[in-house]
């Protein structure tokens, strides 16, 4: 069987530019760098926070800068949450090294300018929160690119091995950036941003350097209408979000506010709109065909949902450990943000142990019972963490952290290989963007669940504690009830920043004024952790509670999946005869055939005897790889037919197209010879 037009030449395009061994660890070795530092950059100012306030000459805890400090943490994940997408689209379009490329010059950049911030006060503030949306603009880039660079360059049955590596190394640099963070900012609080410049130059010349494009284009227009909407809803949710966790009038939450109602209101029938956009518009930014494929909706899904119960976790280790566990065996208040990023270092070890090594068994007993038994196991450690009494021995915290990250690890790699196995060749940029909104995503909503049901505990008990303790140490009766009417949120941040609670909301006039036993008692190691213990556990519990149920559904969400899923590769795996030499069909679609999206897939699986040839189609019409055409459609042997897609055995599909053709489109050269 001969080949017809420009199948054959895009078969040999194909074939001539596949990757090779060497190439491969290249793509693999700079894009874990990219993400690593792009991770880290998403954590390392919440230990280094005293600092840069400080110098910057800010307080974040008066009325009216707390917006700063927020913007300073969530900034870059908002941005990150915002764009990952669309810039997975335009590496989709344009190339993803391209892409990738421009998001450490960008980057780099940013953390150049966010170092040299001459400004004081809240202009000070406004310059670095700004600059870091510019930096989390950067590192969508990266992120936005990185799952798709290496999909194209590893074969499937090594993917879970390579994604297993960045998965891994985007995780794990969360909880490094805290230790990073407590390190350099003591010393200086502009090398916390200083320190990524000359990683992100010796980044940014390296990947033009050896990277080089291998992925499928798609050149059509920009979904303008989808970005936009798109943006803008997750913006007003995601804002609406920090606002609701700061006070409002006599409340100590601000989710009853009227700006906090419209803001959330609005950014609902935003996305709301969104989708209807994407829907109907020719070339959509949102690839919602893709929802189709079961394999990545339900990895999606459990995507999302480990995300939003281990995001709660830094945060409530980082109180548990600053404001009560530290301070009560003999760090000061000062020391607990650095001493805090060491002590959860286990839960580190553990991602690090288990997520190379479950991505490279998941490459071949499949991602399913790894990504699913990571998540039981998580909801087991959370579960151990709510056993754990507030004064608790290190090395049982220890013990709990290495197992959650075990299981994190054990669940984040394989999942991430699933999804991106799932995926169309020429979608992996748009269809990885997609993955990483919901994992940003869902850590920017887990900051607001979290503190959220952490205020809702403190809430309780926590103003009668402060007031009765308080007035037991001197504190004048009408000064303790200013005081403990201060809304709880003031105490978390207080206690984040590594600051003295008590000293810093008593203030040093009024303890002037005690006596001396009284001032060092309400200012000791002692006193705050002793009061606080009690509410805080109970909010803590809460916290907790939500994350085992977040763990469990992911678990349930993982297990629906389906078997081992693997879409099929490009036409470099042509034959002589034209025909596509694709792997055995495993086909679990979530809604009808896959083909009725057109999306072609394969699988590995030993015990399915449907093998696709003639490569797969596109989405919504076109064939990518090269076959023999039946009719108008593009043949497929043993094939499934699909609206849109491939015909059956020489039986047509309707208005596909033969060649090596993108979405919706139809392809560049002449017509392939049919049977």
């Amino acid at each position: 069987m001969a080949l017809g037009g420009s199948g054959g030449a895009a078969a040999t395009a194909s074939t001539a530019d596949a990757p090779g061994d060497r190439y491969k660890w290249v793509a693999l070795t700079n894009t874990t760098a990219g993400v690593l530092l792009a991770t880290i950059d998403s954590s390392i100012v919440i230990i280094a926070m005293p600092d840069i306030f400080r110098g910057i000459h800010l307080d974040p805890l008066v009325a009216g800068n707390s917006v700063y400090l927020l913007w300073m943490i969530l900034g870059y994940l908002v941005t990150s949450s915002v764009l990952v997408v669309s810039v997975g689209r335009l590496g989709d379009m344009f190339g993803r090294v391209k892409m990738y490329n421009l998001g450490f010059v960008i980057y780099t950049v940013a953390s150049l300018l966010l170092t040299i911030d001459w400004l004081t006060g809240r202009s000070g503030a406004l310059f670095l929160v700004v600059w870091r949306i510019v930096q989390g603009i950067g590192g969508a880039f990266l992120v936005g690119n990185s799952g798709a660079i290496l999909t194209d360059a590893f074969p499937a049955r090594q993917r879970g091995l390579a994604l297993g590596i960045n998965n891994v190394a985007g995780i794990s640099g969360s909880f490094i950036g805290l230790v990073v963070g407590g390190f350099l900012a003591p010393i200086d609080w502009r090398l916390v941003f200083l320190v990524s410049v000359p990683c992100g130059l010796f980044g940014t010349v390296w990947a033009y350097l050896r990277l080089r494009d291998i992925s499928v284009r798609n050149r059509q227009p920009i979904d303008w209408l989808g970005n936009v909407t798109f943006a803008a809803g997750m913006i007003l949710v995601m804002v609406g979000i920090t606002h609701g966790i700061q006070p409002y009038g006599h409340s100590s939450m601000g989710w009853g506010s009227p700006t906090v109602i419209t803001l959330l209101t609005v950014g609902a029938v935003t996305l709301v709109a969104f989708v209807v956009v994407e829907k109907k518009v020719a070339f959509p930014m949102f690839r919602l065909a893709l929802f189709r494929i079961k394999a990545f909706t339900f990895g999606t899904l459990s995507t999302f949902l480990a995300a939003l119960g281990r995001g709660g976790l830094m945060f409530m280790m980082i109180i548990w450990l600053q404001g009560i566990w530290l301070p009560l065996h003999g760090y000061s208040f000062a020391q607990t943000p650095l001493a805090a990023g060491i002590h959860m270092l286990p839960l580190t070890a553990g991602f690090l142990t288990a997520g190379p090594l479950s991505g490279f068994l998941s490459d071949r007993f499949g991602a399913r019972p790894f990504a699913t038994g990571g998540m039981v196991i998580a909801s087991v450690a959370f579960f151990l963490l709510e056993l754990l009494p507030i004064n608790f021995s290190y090395w049982e915290l220890a013990g709990i952290l290495v197992l959650n990250g075990l299981a994190m690890g054990s669940f984040a790699s394989p999942n991430r290989a699933a999804v991106m196995n799932s995926l169309p060749a020429a979608d992996r940029g748009a269809g990885g963007g997609m993955n990483s909104t919901f994992m940003n995503s869902a850590q920017v909503f887990s900051v607001g669940i979290f503190f959220s049901l952490m205020i809702a505990g403190l809430s309780v008990a926590l103003p009668h504690t402060m007031s009765a303790g308080l007035t037991a140490h001197g504190v004048p009766a009408a000064a303790a009830a200013r005081i403990s009417a201060l809304p709880p949120i003031t105490i978390l941040f207080a206690t984040f920043l590594g600051y003295n609670p008590v000293g810093h909301l008593v203030g040093s006039k009024l303890l002037s004024q005690l006596p001396p036993a009284s001032s060092r008692a309400l200012t000791g190691r002692s006193f705050f952790p002793n009061l606080i213990s009690g509410p805080f556990h109970t909010g803590l519990h809460i916290a907790f509670a939500f994350s085992i149920a977040c763990c469990l559904i992911a678990a349930i969400a993982s297990w629906s999946r389906g078997s081992r899923y693997i879409a099929a590769d490009e036409p470099a795996a042509a034959g002589l005869d034209g025909r596509a030499l694709a792997e055995p069909v495993d086909v679990e679609p979530l809604f009808g055939e896959p083909a009725d999206a057109g999306i072609g897939v394969a699988s590995d699986d030993e015990d399915v005897e449907e093998v696709a040839a003639g490569g797969r189609p596109g989405v919504n019409g076109a064939g990518v790889a090269t076959g023999p055409p039946g009719g108008n459609g593009t043949g497929a042997a043993s094939g499934r037919p699909g609206a849109n897609g491939a015909g059956l055995t020489g039986r047509p599909g309707v208005t596909g197209a033969p060649g090596h053709a993108g979405l919706n489109g139809t392809p560049p050269g002449g017509p392939g010879r049919g049977d």
